[in-house]
């Protein structure tokens, strides 16, 4: 998660187990409003095989999408969009589910999903590099049944919802910025997966280009600080959400809260 960082300086921000892995989350974000229920990418899933559970340690027993979405009124039948930011097993493995006679199901049978047609090309023909992140029983469901609109760069493609693509991580990561004209929330994705990649120089050793997302990761922060964005975690399990501060050298945290804490429900 922290590429050349050294495992001497992030082990004194974050502790990891015995088998070397760190408490992470995959946290979704709903936006609704003007007659939608938008979902942000779906998670891991629960498609998974005991020994892969076991490798990422996944739980899906005590936080799974269903029951968050639940918890405010809403099923799977209600959400009408998910955007993927991309399509790692991380971020898109929810988008799908095994159903009782055992096949492969959309997860949301009424929602369009979108995708960025160049992280859909590199997801259909990955690199080496890229191969284990991408699995298609997350995604060719949904192309059969015509689920999935492909957009083309920043293009909008939901009223009210910008999109800033990043590359650094992996082709067409597209990361949604909402604003209601007087506050607005950025999903980092994985631009900053965690708090503690606020530090330009931690980059995951994931990312296909790590310099470019360097250089993706200043013009975000300088534009979020300025203009006081609130910034959404996917990955970070202690910080939802936060708004930053700068010292003149580093970017840090003014404030940590839950996100219906500061926007409502």
């Amino acid at each position: 998660m922290f590429g050349i960082i050294p495992k001497s300086i992030w082990g004194e921000q974050i502790s990891s187990d015995s088998r070397n892995r760190i408490p992470l989350s995959t946290r979704s974000l709903v936006l609704t409003g003007n007659g939608r229920n938008i979902l942000v990418d779906t998670g891991n899933g629960d498609k998974w095989n005991p020994k892969m559970r076991s490798i990422f340690k996944i739980d899906t027993e005590t936080v799974n999408i269903d029951r968050s979405l639940d918890g405010i009124g809403l099923s799977p039948g209600d959400v009408t969009d998910v955007i993927c930011t991309h399509l790692h097993f991380d971020h898109a493995g929810g988008n799908t589910r095994i159903d009782e006679s055992g096949e492969l199901v959309p997860a949301f049978p009424a929602a369009t999903y979108w995708i960025q047609k160049s992280n859909w090309d590199l997801a259909n023909a990955p690199s080496v590099k890229d191969k284990a992140s991408y699995r298609q029983e997350n995604w060719a469901v949904l192309a059969r049944k015509g689920m999935v609109e492909l957009v083309n760069g920043e293009e909008e493609f939901i009223p009210g919802i910008e999109i800033f693509v990043a590359n650094g991580h992996t082709a067409g990561q597209q990361l949604p910025r909402i604003s209601d004209g007087t506050q607005c929330l950025f999903f980092c994705g994985d631009l900053f997966p965690t708090v503690y990649h606020l530090k330009l120089p931690w980059v995951m050793a994931y990312d296909n280009y790590p310099l470019q997302t360097i250089e993706e990761k200043k013009a975000v922060l300088s534009r979020a600080f300025e203009e006081e964005w609130i910034l959404f975690f996917e990955h970070d399990l202690k910080h939802e959400a936060i708004v930053l501060e700068f010292d003149g050298k580093d970017y840090g945290i003014k404030e940590s809260f839950a996100v219906e804490d500061k926007t409502g429900p």
